[in-house]
């Protein structure tokens, strides 16, 4: 049931995050990108660019910020992920960065602390 309630939180926070992007005048290409790899929360367009955006969300920081668990780890899975996703689609040669946004979203509260870090990371290879 917990991780039920964890993935329930976690789609809910994609969505808040979605619209947020939007609101900034990004253009989302993809939510839940699959690939051998794993999964890219979401793919949008900011301009020309093509981010890659981790999304973190939990119900508060008690156990340290939601991006805090955007480690080297996770940075590696996410570079295997979009490398797969520029290469299927014939980006290679297109600018591209990583994202994370961050969110905190008490129950009980109808909006989340949203936080957006542009270029969170760069691309790290094995």
């Amino acid at each position: 049931m917990k991780r039920f309630l964890h993935k329930l939180l976690g789609d809910k926070g994609e969505r808040a995050a979605v619209r947020f992007l939007k609101k900034k005048g990004m253009r989302i290409v993809a939510r839940q990108y699959r690939n051998q790899f794993g999964e890219i929360d979401i793919i949008a367009l900011d301009g020309t660019c093509i981010v890659f955006v981790e999304v973190k969300t939990r119900q508060s920081a008690n156990s340290g910020q939601p991006f805090e668990a955007v480690d080297n780890r996770k940075q590696r899975k996410l570079t295997k992920l979009a490398l797969v996703w520029l290469k299927k689609n014939k980006r290679l040669s297109q600018s591209a960065r990583f994202d994370v946004i961050s969110i905190i979203w008490p129950e009980g509260k109808q909006e989340p602390h949203i936080d957006h870090f542009i270029n969170a990371f760069e691309a790290i290879g094995d």
